[in-house]
């Protein structure tokens, strides 16, 4: 579905909301990219999906994809025979860890969650590349002396080798000579090597090689000649140290690449866990429902009995506006469908007829990604294969349009898509020009939208559209609630009954 009619029922608000519920970027990035299926058989299951995670937390409400990465940069570089950092490696670790979690819960769980489970037969934890990392690397990423046999010899001798280097330049610092000589009795490190601080006036008295001076020249350090075949030694050891240290890395990196589009698949699989998973506690935070899924688009009705609110396609009850406060968001009964498929809405300014419209496509957007839904138990939507919207002003300068041409080509967009199996939603309809003319375009509109049997919610301040609607089969009016007494709305939508704009009253 088109993201310029999705933004205009407020969805990519949404998935950015959802994002949040997410334990990691790949999850974040799938919730984001979440859109609406027009697939029947996926908006079911997915929405079956987000029921069984919802359960799921309710028993476990710590289960989560835990300390996941998403290495998927990683393995590029390992697979291309690249090594990898040690916050790298414990990236890959954590994330195996994390995969080993869930494929253990979610299968252990299967009867319970089979849809989950479906999902955690895919992974593989490759128990063998975490351990070994773990069996490398300490949790800050510090290659562990066990990491190899030639590792730990190599830090045993250069241990050694320090302490004797250390021990000769101490009791150099502390013989006499030392004591007259050096600007302090301490042994410091310069490029790399020990050295001591020797008064510049000295120079000379204590042969060695000058690595650095002080600012104000007053004190030189210098690698006494009879501790350089000592500094040597251990900086051999230490050079020998680091090309082991890189040596087990590039082993550790190895075996990642090796393994990288296992660890790519997991990644992938632990984002859709981590996607479905936040539905679950999106639904918990928003208290929804997951509503029941019509089999078809509806056909148009043939007049003959009578129909119930229930017995629409389209059936919302007490539904809410999901980025509004459920504490003073007013909820609102929908439906349509078979003996009307346009339902026209009127009312004053701020009486809530845009959110009405927005409700109803954002409601349906959702349902069809997947996500419950904010209104009662017992809602039911058809599954649309288009959600088109001209909702507010997009009045633009640049493009020298006015407000009612803006809305007409945005009504021709839609025109040349929408068709019986879509939701069609005007915001305003007509207005922007002369009210005659708006009215009679309006409702030459409407006529369009009952041949092409689109289910459709308009809103407007015609009169003549609201006599229209009275006389017009397939078309019903409703209105949103204002109390002329304290001038103020109620927010409740009425179907059956038109509205009054009530601008003299609200002007006065």
């Amino acid at each position: 579905m088109n993201d310029r009619y999705l933004a205009a029922i407020e969805y990519l608000k949404i998935v950015e909301q959802l994002a949040a519920f997410t334990s990691f970027s790949a999850g974040q990035e799938l919730a984001r990219a979440l859109r609406p299926s027009s697939e029947f058989s996926i908006v079911r299951q997915t929405l079956a999906e987000t029921t069984e995670a919802k359960a799921l937390l309710a028993n476990r409400p710590d289960f989560g994809v835990g300390a996941a990465h998403d290495v998927r940069p990683h393995l590029g570089r390992a697979s291309l025979g690249g090594m990898l950092d040690p916050h790298a490696l414990l990236e890959v670790r954590a994330t195996l860890r994390s995969t080993r979690m869930v494929y253990n819960t979610l299968m252990r769980f299967e009867e319970e969650y089979p849809l989950l489970a479906d999902w955690a037969q895919g992974l593989d934890p490759l128990e063998h590349v975490g351990d070994e990392i773990g069996r490398c690397l300490d949790d800050e990423g510090r290659v562990l002396d066990d990491a190899s046999p030639e590792l730990a010899r190599l830090r045993s001798a250069t241990e050694i080798a320090r302490n004797r280097l250390v021990e000769r330049l101490r009791r150099l610092v502390n013989s006499t000579q030392g004591v007259r000589y050096l600007q302090e009795q301490i042994i410091t490190e310069r490029n790399g090597r020990y050295v001591v601080p020797l008064k510049a006036d000295f120079k000379g008295r204590i042969p060695g090689v000058i690595h650095d001076q002080s600012s104000s020249g007053a004190t030189i350090f210098i690698e006494p000649l009879e501790t350089v075949e000592l500094n040597n030694e251990w900086q051999s050891l230490i050079i020998q140290e680091a090309n082991e240290v890189e040596r087990i890395l590039y082993a550790l990196s190895g075996m990642v690449g090796h393994e990288a589009e296992a660890i790519a698949r997991d990644v992938e699989l632990l984002a859709q866990i981590d996607m479905i998973l936040a539905k679950g506690r999106y639904s918990v935070s928003l208290r929804a429902n997951p509503p029941d899924i019509v089999a078809a688009t509806p056909k148009q009705y043939d007049g003959t009995t009578p129909l119930t609110a229930s017995a629409h396609p389209f059936y919302l009850i007490r539904a809410r506006h999901p980025l509004l406060p459920r504490e003073t968001c007013v909820p609102i009964d929908v439906y349509l469908g078979n003996d009307f498929t346009v339902l026209l809405v009127t009312g004053p300014n701020t009486g809530g007829k845009t959110v009405s419209l927005k409700t109803v496509g954002l409601l349906a957007a959702m349902a069809q990604a997947g996500m419950h839904i904010p209104a009662g138990e017992g809602s039911k939507l058809p599954v649309f294969n288009g959600i088109f919207a001209d909702i507010g002003d997009e009045q633009s300068i640049e493009q020298n349009l006015s407000t009612f041409s803006s809305h007409m080509t945005r009504i021709i967009d839609i025109m040349e898509s929408a068709d019986s199996g879509s939701l069609v939603l005007l915001d305003e309809l007509g207005a922007g020009t002369d009210p005659a003319e708006g009215a009679a375009l309006a409702q030459a509109l409407i006529e369009e939208l009952l041949e092409r049997k689109c289910l459709a919610v308009c809103s407007t301040h015609y009169s003549q559209l609201k006599v229209y609607a009275f006389n017009r089969a397939g078309v019903r009016n409703a209105s949103v609630e204002f109390d002329i007494e304290t001038l103020s709305p109620t927010y409740q939508l009425v179907i059956g009954l038109p509205g009054r704009s009530n601008a003299l009253a609200i002007a006065q």
